[in-house]
């Protein structure tokens, strides 16, 4: 039976939707199957970081009102054989994602899958709040800089109050995926560094995606980068995240971009 994962974060911008379409794709590479599924409801963006807007005739809300059934509403990749997506509704209100509705959904997908991922919307409104309620792992995506990682603290006691394992008297298992970390602007103390961070919420590191400008060039692509540029900075740390997931142990580093022989040579060192 799968294991559920929500992809969260209280602020917006922090690149939960990127690191659930790249940790869905790590993990379906490795021959596990996955489904990514969106949770914001009205601004659904997963289908377009995965590169299946057009593909769209479905969606969770038809199959929570019984309009489709979710073989209908399912969208395979056609790069990645074990990867699937489930989007979000564009037209419809958040409203309309019923608790029993999810439930319903969640439970099928378990038994269809190793691995569900929920992209959750942003904040701490209905629609983050099921997208939660029925994980068994939680990623909290966060940025090195202080409101971030405010917001993140109160997402990490949402986990530990609000969700079904909380109810049941368990704990979610959580993780801490630092995104967008650039090494020289935190050494200078223009960001937190990756202590700091770690010393506020005090949960285990999952991994540290580098700022690239690969992660950008990726979403307007609408590829996963781990499938754009498997060996740029930002897909190798996803895959490390991927692997950590899986309970193999990685070391922790921080991928620099790859620089050619020629490059390292005559390049100048940036301050």
């Amino acid at each position: 039976m799968a294991k559920v994962l929500v992809v969260t974060s209280g602020k917006g911008g922090v690149g939960k939707t990127t690191s659930t379409a790249a940790l869905g794709a790590a993990l379906a590479k490795s021959g596990k199957k996955v489904v990514v599924v969106d949770f914001d409801v009205g601004l659904r963006n997963l289908d377009i970081v995965m590169g299946a807007e057009r593909r769209v005739v479905f969606d969770m809300i038809n199959v929570i009102q019984g309009e489709a059934n979710l073989g209908q509403a399912l969208i395979r990749d056609k790069r990645v054989e074990t990867l699937s997506i489930l989007p979000a509704s564009q037209t419809r209100d958040k409203d309309a994602l019923t608790s029993e509705g999810v439930a319903k959904v969640i439970a099928e997908l378990r038994e269809k899958f190793d691995w569900v991922i929920c992209d959750s919307p942003a904040g701490i409104e209905r629609g983050a709040s099921l997208a939660m309620h029925h994980a068994d792992v939680a990623v909290i995506v966060t940025n090195p800089e202080v409101s971030s990682v405010r917001d993140s603290d109160r997402i990490i006691g949402l986990l530990d109050s609000k969700t079904e394992m909380a109810a049941k008297g368990g704990r979610i298992e959580k993780h801490l995926l630092l995104t967008r970390f650039d090494t020289v602007r935190a050494a200078r103390g223009d960001m937190l560094k990756t202590e700091d961070v770690l010393e506020i919420l005090s949960i285990p590191l999952l991994g540290i995606i580098p700022e690239s400008t690969e992660v950008l060039r990726a979403s307007n692509l609408g590829t996963p980068v781990v499938l754009s540029n498997p060996d740029s900075a930002p897909a190798r740390a996803y895959f490390d995240a991927a692997r950590r997931l899986e309970g193999q142990v990685v070391p922790m580093v921080v991928p620099g971009e790859k620089r050619s022989f020629m490059t390292r040579l005559f390049g100048r060192r940036v301050a």
